[in-house]
């Protein structure tokens, strides 16, 4: 009886919610709650009303989605494995949609927008999931050349990965967008939100916004296709390019260098000074203190060499160990928000979380029932993968099984944590812990050698595609509950985009190795998916692992938790080269001197979001034309640039000063609306 009138309780005050939500008409921009915490009786109301039906799944929205989607996974693939970084494709892909829209005069075309993007942001996210791991058996093929890849395992991987990332997810949805409302930044869900409502309430601007994109892709693309292709200055500038520079680094091992690309410029201007600030400590940590130190206390066959080798063979396992650590300090932290939304999920199977009602249409998701049931089937269709695509073998296909789906899950709210609150996912971190325990469970029941290095990265690619399309999905339905979508359609769609993006990462895979390679003077550097081949190949082929330096990063971790630093983004600095790291510390620098540029903080506010809005453009054109870059090696085409090392380090250094005046500059044209 008592259970009864709760119930009813229940019911009508979510009747009440219902007519406080639906009271007013659809207003042309977010409301003043949107990003804070709503008070005891204050509710939230989203731009598009939650009573109305709007045009969102259509032909349009669905097609520019997979075509967006195909575009920025070739361009996320190549840039993620030349730099170590993928940039998030939510903000360029709205920008895209918000002017195509008002080009082609539709109106009321939100709904749309946000299906769009939903689709278009799966590239990003199933891209980091396989390039992290999966071009690992490329590099170890090199000394291993009984190890083959294929493109179906390259896809399959990527695909079932995705899958389960959506489908883990969804039954966290509410705690995380509807449940801690205001209580996480999510700053790129914020940012792409902005841009999607600016349609909403003035097509001029989005189409003025969709121009000032079209022109920072272009110079960003034409800039680093020029130096990829021709080689016209340099594109990293170094200390060892000089005679004193070669000379400080023979006795101490001190180098600098800095990568003068225009994608790298701009990821760093997005992730903020910061964030740049901690990653390039942890590179300046090790380039600056644990290498030196090495090359000088060392034993002889260190002290020979090269600080490149040094990072490569010693230091670098430090940040890898650092890394593991700050996953499973994540999980511990995550673990009362597991069993609160798994305690959520089993209410709304039961039938008992809506009170017999049927639910608002803007937080309509697919029913538990069908969750469970496509959980089933997926976790069946990965099972299978493992025993006829992978291992070959059921009783070790099984034991991979186990091991995918109890890592998958505990890990899915630790992405969406991540996302949550700081905006970067930590797949890196989680695949490599994954990486150690999957290889020490499978040397146990003797799958081990080359076999076992091909499980284990197949796995791992599983794993990290999961996780990362988990914390990107987190992205998709916080923007979608601020705007007023159907939740029920973005889960719908978001398989599709993981299909045609799960194709097209195999296929550019597959090329770059060919054009590029990932071992060699000219290979590509893919630093995660390095560091997965340094922490695998000896736990599989009984070579010495080194324990002792993962020892002293899983130390670090603890210790960077404990003085309140983000342990993740400093020992992911570590292991990603300082070249790529220095770019990211320039950025920042720029994002934060372009906010503060003005005394009017309207202003600083309308400059900082433009210079993202050049950002995005420049990380775009320059991952895009890098693609270009690569079809054109691809072809034949080579170019020996006649100029000596040394003024080619000037050229840099010009028209790298020129492409941070021209972030400057345009950035700063700004004026507040």
């Amino acid at each position: 009886m008592e259970k009864v009138k709760n119930n009813q309780h229940d019911a009508k005050i979510a009747e009440m919610d219902d007519v406080a939500v639906y009271a007013d008409a659809d207003p042309a921009e977010l409301p003043e709650n949107a990003f804070r915490e709503l008070g005891a009786d204050e509710h939230y109301r989203p731009i598009m009303h939650p009573a109305r039906d709007y045009k969102e799944v259509t032909v349009y929205s669905v097609v520019m989605g997979l075509v967006l989607c195909v575009i920025f996974s070739a361009a996320a693939a190549y840039l993620g494995l030349k730099v170590g970084q993928v940039f998030e494709a939510a903000i360029p892909i709205a920008i895209i949609a918000v002017g195509l829209s008002g080009a082609l005069g539709k109106k009321n075309a939100l709904g749309q927008n946000v299906i769009i993007q939903s689709i278009g942001a799966c590239s990003g996210v199933i891209v980091a999931g396989a390039i992290f791991t999966l071009p690992a058996l490329y590099i170890l093929q090199a000394k291993y050349p009984e190890i083959t890849v294929n493109f179906f395992q390259i896809f399959l991987s990527s695909l079932l990965g995705g899958i389960l990332g959506i489908l883990f997810f969804i039954p966290f949805r509410k705690y995380f967008v509807k449940d801690m409302h205001g209580k996480y930044p999510f700053p790129e869900a914020t940012a792409t939100t902005q841009v999607l409502a600016s349609g909403q309430s003035a097509g001029a601007q989005g189409g003025s916004q969709a121009k000032t994109l079209v022109i920072a892709s272009l110079i960003g693309g034409i800039y680093d296709y020029v130096v990829e292709t021709f080689g016209f200055w340099a594109g990293t500038l170094q200390t060892t390019a000089s005679s004193w520079g070669e000379a400080i680094a023979e006795k101490t091992k001190l180098v600098m260098s800095c990568n003068t690309g225009a994608a790298v410029l701009g990821l760093g201007y997005i992730v903020g000074l910061r964030y740049a600030f901690i990653i390039c400590a942890g590179s300046l940590f090790v380039w600056w203190v644990i290498i030196p130190l090495m090359g000088t206390y060392g034993n002889a066959e260190i002290a020979a060499m090269s600080s490149q080798d040094i990072f490569s063979n010693y230091a670098r396992m430090i940040g890898i160990g650092g890394i593991a650590m700050a996953g499973v300090i994540g999980i511990v932290k995550s673990w009362p928000i597991i069993c609160q939304a798994v305690g959520l999920a089993g209410r709304e199977f039961k039938g008992g979380a809506q009170g017999g009602r049927k639910p608002m249409r803007w937080q309509w998701d697919i029913s538990m029932k069908h969750v469970v049931f496509f959980i089933a089937i997926a976790l069946v269709a990965v099972l299978l993968f493992f025993w006829f695509g992978v291992i070959n073998n059921w009783w070790q296909a099984l034991v991979a099984w186990v091991v995918v789906t109890l890592i998958a899950f505990l890990f899915t709210t630790v992405a969406a944590n991540a996302i949550a609150i700081v905006g970067s996912n930590p797949v890196s971190g989680m695949t490599l812990m994954t990486l150690i325990i999957a290889s020490a469970i499978f040397v146990a029941i003797g799958l081990k050698g080359t076999a076992g290095i091909v499980a284990s990265m197949i796995i791992g690619g599983v794993v990290c595609t999961a996780l990362s399309m988990a914390g990107g999905f987190v992205t998709d339905l916080k923007i979608g509950y601020w705007l007023g979508s159907t939740p029920r359609k973005q889960e719908q769609w978001k398989f599709l985009g993981t299909l045609v993006s799960a194709a097209t990462v195999g296929g550019v895979i597959m090329v770059l190795n060919q054009v590029y390679g990932f071992s060699g003077e000219n290979a590509l550097v893919a630093p995660q998916a390095n560091a997965m081949a340094k922490v695998i190949e000896p736990l599989m082929m009984g070579g010495d692992t080194p324990w002792i330096l993962y020892m002293t990063g899983i130390v670090l971790a603890l210790l960077l938790n404990w003085l309140g630093v983000p342990a993740l983004a400093f020992c992911l600095g570590m292991f990603i080269p300082l070249s790529l790291n220095m770019p990211l510390l320039v950025g920042g620098a720029v994002a934060y001197f372009v906010s503060h540029s003005s005394k009017d903080q309207a202003v600083n506010d309308a400059r900082r979001d433009r210079g993202t809005l050049i950002s995005s453009g420049l990380i775009a054109g320059g991952a895009l034309f890098g693609v270009f870059a690569a079809l054109t090696r691809f072809f034949g085409f080579e170019y020996v640039c006649g100029v000596s090392a040394g003024m080619l380090q000037v050229y840099g250094i010009i028209a790298y000063a020129l492409l941070i005046g021209y972030l400057w500059w345009d950035s700063c044209r700004a004026k507040k609306i």
